[in-house]
């Protein structure tokens, strides 16, 4: 279970840094990043976890996206860097693709179906992947904006 947790830390991180990377942020910024990255996509996969909590991946989600944000506010004065340098690129490596790609799968299928069976079935594949697709970015916005807001005095302060 650990090397799981490590593993899925240590590609998180790397992601965020890649996507970090091509957001052009500045270079003493990549370590938080890929830290707070790692720390928060190891927090919704252990929510996940069947053997552990069993979370469902939306509210797991919006967990972890509520810890980047909280991480992202008290690193960036240590780093003198806006809080949002180490937000969007460390929430990047959670946006739900499988999701995004079977719903669109399913658009294609369900226009491309011969039979009225067929039409139920990859629309129902459609509208249940693109509804879980949009809830959870519209958690990851929602809980990694709120700790800026809540914390408004911390966030600031690394622009000042």
């Amino acid at each position: 279970m650990l090397f799981e947790v490590l593993k899925d830390a240590l590609f998180a991180a790397m992601a965020a840094i890649g996507f970090g990377s091509i957001s052009r942020i500045p270079r003493r910024a990549y370590l938080w990043c890929g830290l707070i990255a790692a720390i928060g996509h190891s927090t919704r996969f252990i929510l996940m976890n069947k053997d552990l909590l069993d979370m469902h991946i939306i509210i797991a989600t919006f967990t972890a996206s509520f810890v980047i944000g909280v991480l992202a506010v008290f690193a960036s004065p240590l780093a003198k860097t806006p809080a949002e340098a180490y937000l969007f690129p460390s929430l990047l490596p959670m946006i739900p693709g499988m999701y995004a790609y079977r719903s669109f799968g399913g658009l294609v299928m369900c226009l491309l179906g011969s039979s009225q069976e067929k039409f139920n079935f990859y629309f129902y594949q459609f509208a249940e992947n693109g509804l879980i697709c949009v809830a959870i970015i519209f958690a990851m916005v929602i809980a990694a904006t709120l700790p800026i807001f809540m914390f408004k005095g911390k966030a600031f302060t690394a622009t000042r």
